[in-house]
């Protein structure tokens, strides 16, 4: 045993270093660059802004926004919000949509240690999900924001990849996990796994591209979405959104 372990070739430790510094790099670079690589070059699809939808950017998170109502879709046929707060969804004219990790999205650490755990617990492993649905009386002014335009058609197939997400009970309920009304904001049980290679933007941008909308190659960061999205229209004027949405209650 011993002359055929001399004669197996010595791996010297310079040489595993730089192994594990070539994959380490590898495992960087390679979603770098699809975070800068759109799916579609010269995308010049222009579609009018009557169906929009924004996105907006939290840093690192990203959400969906839309109007609680159109003149094709009514999201109060599905989410009602009585006794959560002081006011009924018709008193609300925007919801943001985001998906993401369970415990973090709920309880998001302050303190540095906790934070360093959830993060790493949340990316390297496969946790539960869940649904965040803002409220909003006016458009929201703080955060950065891309609007875009897209035919009746993408909009509702958006709107019913929205609505999958979802998680229901056996009697085909969504499931409600908590209420944080100071928030103007419910937490709703989800469908999938969250972990790095498919967190919140990742669940944007299957729902932007679902609709035809140019989104990043490896959407794993928020500003990915941004730089490639080319809003091509201004935010929402609630002139043009009508009351008289579909009475659609197919959820």
């Amino acid at each position: 045993m011993s002359k055929i372990a001399n004669c197996l070739p010595l791996i010297k430790p310079q040489r595993i270093i730089r192994y594990l510094l070539g994959v380490c790099s590898l495992m960087v670079l390679l979603p770098a660059i699809g975070l800068l690589i759109p799916r579609k070059w010269h995308d010049e699809t222009q579609a009018s802004c009557q169906y929009r939808v924004c996105i907006v950017n939290f840093g690192y998170h990203s959400n969906i926004l839309i109007p609680v109502k159109n003149v094709i879709f009514d999201w109060s046929n599905y989410l009602a919000f009585n006794n959560v707060d002081e006011n009924a969804l018709s008193d609300y004219s925007y919801l943001g949509f985001g998906w993401g990790e369970r415990t973090w999205y709920i309880n998001p650490p302050t303190r540095l240690d906790r934070f360093i755990f959830k993060g790493l617990k949340a990316f390297f492993s496969p946790n539960r999900a869940v649904l965040r649905v803002q409220r909003y009386g006016s458009f929201p002014q703080h955060q950065e924001i891309e609007c875009v335009g897209m035919s009746r058609a993408n909009y509702l197939k958006l709107m019913k990849f929205i609505k999958q997400s979802f998680q229901k009970d056996e009697g085909g309920k969504i499931v409600r996990v908590l209420e944080k009304p100071q928030w103007h904001t419910t937490f709703y049980e989800a469908q999938g796994t969250y972990s790095l290679l498919n967190n919140s933007n990742h669940w944007t941008a299957t729902g932007l591209r679902i609709a035809d909308i140019n989104t990043p190659l490896w959407a794993g960061h928020s500003a990915a979405i941004m730089r490639v999205l080319e809003g091509n229209c201004q935010p929402f004027n609630l002139s043009l959104i009508s009351a008289n949405a579909s009475n659609d209650r197919s959820f």
